[in-house]
Order: structure tokens, then C-alpha cells, then sequence
């Protein structure tokens, strides 16, 4: 895919994020979401965080985790929450529609695999759905296949072959596990899908 259909995928699922949030409770704004120990604003925070990372306040903050992004990632995540309000989030994304920023050592796809997951990180705990485009999936499941850290998705689905069963899309060797592209995205990412497999196949 080019890299501008790319970006106009990351606007359009920004934007289609900031609508939704927009609506929120208070209450929902702290609705635990499904990254533990992020509320819903804490992964709203975080999402919306790429175009705005700067590479002094990065380093200062992975001196401070130790050199662990992990511990970085959740921490400044946190930190985000808790300082900005539902309103400020919302006015983040606004602000920044259309960014082509991105932090530093990342691909045009990282920001878009972000905000695919986050999303549903957000709207399934809160009862509600969002559909992922089919070809943006695939562009981020082929991403995270080929990115070892942090999801070691090959790692960690040795012997399993996936097969999306609504684009021309598969990858890796063994027991069958076949769904739709983004229920595949989430399972790559570890996370559970949204649909029961179909065909039968057991999840890896």
C-alpha cells in the first residue's frame, strides 16, 4: 500500500476515534480498558501521543524507566491520563489531524497499527464496535508478523498458520486458524478476537 493511502487510513481511524470520545461519560472516560492498568483515557492519551513525541523528552523518559520501553511505554501512558482531561484528548486530536509526525525509529505503519488496536482496546470494554477497514488490517498484521519487539506474534504462534478468511492474506506454518483479517490483527497482537473462530479452528 502507499505510503499516503497509509496516512489517510491513520486520519480517517484518528478521526472516527475522537468522534466516539467525544461522547463519553466521565465514567467511561474511566472504564479499565483492554491494556491492563490503562483506562479507557489512558489509552485515548496514548494514541494520540505519536505525533507529538519529541526525542529529548523519549530519551528522558527511558532514563527514568531504565532502559525498559515497556515500563517507558506504560508509565508515560499513565502520566498522560492522569494530566489531561476527556476535552484536552479530544482537542489533541483535532489539533493534530492530518500529522504526518511519528516518533523517531518507527515506519509510517506503526501509527496506524496504534490506533486498529488501541481502538478496539477502547470500544469493547464500553459495549460498543468499531469495524477495522479490511486492507488497513492486513497492512498492520503483515507489520506485526515482521516486527519481533513488542509482540513476538511469530514467536509466539509457532506451528499455527493464519488465513484471513475476508482478504487475500496468510501467514506462517502449521495447525490452521482461520477469521477475519482484524480479529487476526488482535490475535497477533495477543489480544482475544471479536468474532468466535471460524471453521472450527482453535486459537493459537
Amino acid at each position: 500500500m502507499e505510503t499516503e493511502q497509509i496516512w489517510r487510513y491513520v486520519d480517517a481511524e484518528r478521526a472516527a476515534l475522537a468522534d466516539l470520545l467525544e461522547g463519553l461519560s466521565e465514567a467511561e472516560w474511566a472504564t479499565p480498558s483492554a491494556c491492563p492498568g490503562w483506562t479507557v483515557r489512558d489509552v485515548a492519551a496514548h494514541v494520540i501521543s505519536s505525533p507529538q513525541a519529541r526525542v529529548l523528552p523519549v530519551l528522558a523518559g527511558m532514563i527514568r524507566a531504565r532502559g525498559n520501553f515497556n515500563r517507558f511505554v506504560f508509565e508515560e501512558t499513565r502520566r498522560l491520563g492522569a494530566r489531561y482531561s476527556g476535552a484536552e484528548i479530544v482537542a489533541q486530536y483535532r489539533r493534530f489531524a492530518g500529522s504526518r509526525r511519528r516518533p523517531l525509529g518507527t515506519t509510517v505503519v506503526d501509527p496506524l497499527l496504534d490506533v486498529l488496536i488501541h481502538t478496539q482496546d477502547i470500544v469493547r470494554p464500553l459495549g460498543r464496535t468499531h469495524e477495522m477497514p479490511p486492507d488497513a488490517a492486513m497492512v498492520a498484521a503483515d507489520r506485526i508478523w515482521t516486527k519481533s519487539f513488542p509482540f513476538k506474534a511469530r514467536k509466539r504462534l509457532t506451528g499455527s498458520r493464519l488465513v484471513a478468511t475476508d482478504v487475500d492474506w496468510s501467514v506462517g506454518e502449521g495447525t490452521e486458524i482461520r477469521g477475519p483479517i482484524a480479529d487476526l490483527l488482535l490475535l497477533l497482537s495477543g489480544r482475544e478476537p471479536v468474532r468466535p473462530w471460524t471453521d472450527g479452528a482453535a486459537r493459537g
